[in-house]
C-alpha cells in the first residue's frame, strides 16, 4: 500500500508539474520556437541541398526568391550559412551546459554531502573561478588553445560549472538535513544508495533549470566571441561570425540583410530558451500555481 501511495503521490507531481508548465504562454511559445527552430537548422540544409560554403557569385546580394537572405561580400548564400550558423551556436550552446553539468554536479554532491575539507577545496575553486571576468578568461584561453567548436564548448562548459557546483551544494546541505536522510543514515544505507535514492532525485530540479539559464548564456558568449573572432573559425558559420560583417558602417547601415536575420535569430532562441526556464522554474516550485494567462501567482 505505502508504495502504490509513493507512485501515486510521484505520479500527481509530475502530472501538476507538467499541467503549470503547459499553462505558462511564454514557456510554450519558447518550447515551440526551439523545436521548430532546431528541425529547421539541423534537417533544412540537407533537405534543400543548400551549400553555406559555395560561392554563388553574386557579392553582396539583396534578398531574392533564390537566396532569401541574400549573399554575402564573398558571394555565399546567406540562408544556408544562417541555418549553419544555426546549428553551431545551438551545438555549442548545449553541448556546453552538458560539460558544465558534468564537472559541476558530482564536485556539487561531493562537497554538500561530505563537507569538510573537500568543500573547502571545491568551494574554494569554485570562488576563484568566478571571481574573475568570465569573458577575459575566455578571450584569453581562446586565443592560447586556438580557435575551434570543440574547444570552445569545452572552455564554456568548464568555465560554467561552478554555479551549478554551488546551487547543487547549497540544495545537497538542505536535503542531508531532511528526516528520511537522517533515517537512512541510522540504518546503515550505504552513501552511494542514499546519493542516488534520495539526494540526486530531490535536488536535480533547480540543476534542470539551471542547465537551460546556462545553454541561453553560453550561446550568447559564443556568438560574442565569434563577433570578435575568437570563437567559431570562418569559414565555418556560427551567428556572431556571420554578424562579423556589421562592424562595418556601410554593412550595418546599407546592407542589413546581412546581420538582421543572425542577430534576429540569436535574440529570439536565448529569449525562448530562457522562457521555457522561467516555466520550468514556476512549473517545479510547489508553492507556486500558474494563471491561465501565463504568469505566476503565489
Amino acid at each position: 500500500m505505502n508504495e502504490k501511495a509513493n507512485i501515486n503521490k510521484h505520479n500527481s507531481y509530475y502530472d501538476d508539474v507538467l499541467r503549470k508548465f503547459k499553462q505558462h504562454r511564454l514557456a510554450m511559445f519558447g518550447l515551440i520556437f526551439l523545436v521548430i527552430e532546431i528541425i529547421l537548422v539541423f534537417a533544412l540544409p540537407a533537405i534543400l541541398q543548400l551549400d553555406a560554403f559555395r560561392s554563388v557569385g553574386d557579392f553582396n546580394g539583396p534578398p531574392s526568391l533564390t537566396y532569401p537572405f541574400g549573399t554575402d561580400s564573398v558571394g555565399r548564400d546567406l540562408f544556408a550559412r544562417v541555418l549553419m550558423g544555426g546549428r553551431v551556436s545551438i551545438t555549442v550552446g548545449l553541448g556546453s551546459a552538458c560539460v558544465s553539468l558534468l564537472i559541476g554536479v558530482p564536485l556539487g554532491l561531493l562537497a554538500g554531502y561530505f563537507r569538510g575539507s573537500v568543500e573547502m577545496v571545491i568551494m574554494r575553486l569554485a570562488d576563484s573561478l568566478m571571481s574573475f571576468p568570465s569573458m577575459v578568461l575566455i578571450l584569453a584561453l581562446s586565443a592560447a588553445l586556438g580557435p575551434s567548436i570543440t574547444i570552445l564548448t569545452i572552455i564554456l562548459g568548464f568555465l560554467g560549472w561552478p554555479e551549478i557546483a554551488r546551487l547543487l551544494f547549497a540544495n545537497v546541505i538542505s536535503i542531508k538535513e531532511k528526516e528520511y536522510v537522517e533515517s537512512a543514515l541510522a540504518i546503515g544505507t550505504t552513501t552511494p544508495v542514499i546519493l542516488s535514492k534520495y539526494i540526486i532525485p530531490n535536488g536535480i530540479s533547480p540543476i534542470l533549470i539551471s542547465f537551460t539559464f546556462r545553454t541561453a548564456a553560453a550561446i550568447i558568449q559564443e556568438s560574442s566571441l565569434s563577433f570578435l573572432g575568437l570563437g567559431v573559425p570562418p569559414p565555418t558559420p556560427s551567428w556572431g561570425n556571420i554578424m562579423f560583417e556589421a562592424q562595418s558602417i556601410t554593412v550595418l547601415s546599407e546592407r542589413p540583410w546581412v546581420w538582421l536575420p543572425s542577430g534576429a535569430l540569436l535574440l529570439l532562441t536565448v529569449l525562448s530558451v530562457n522562457f521555457v526556464g522561467d516555466g520550468l522554474r514556476d512549473a517545479l516550485d510547489p508553492k507556486t500555481t500558474i494563471a491561465d494567462k501565463g504568469h505566476k501567482i503565489k
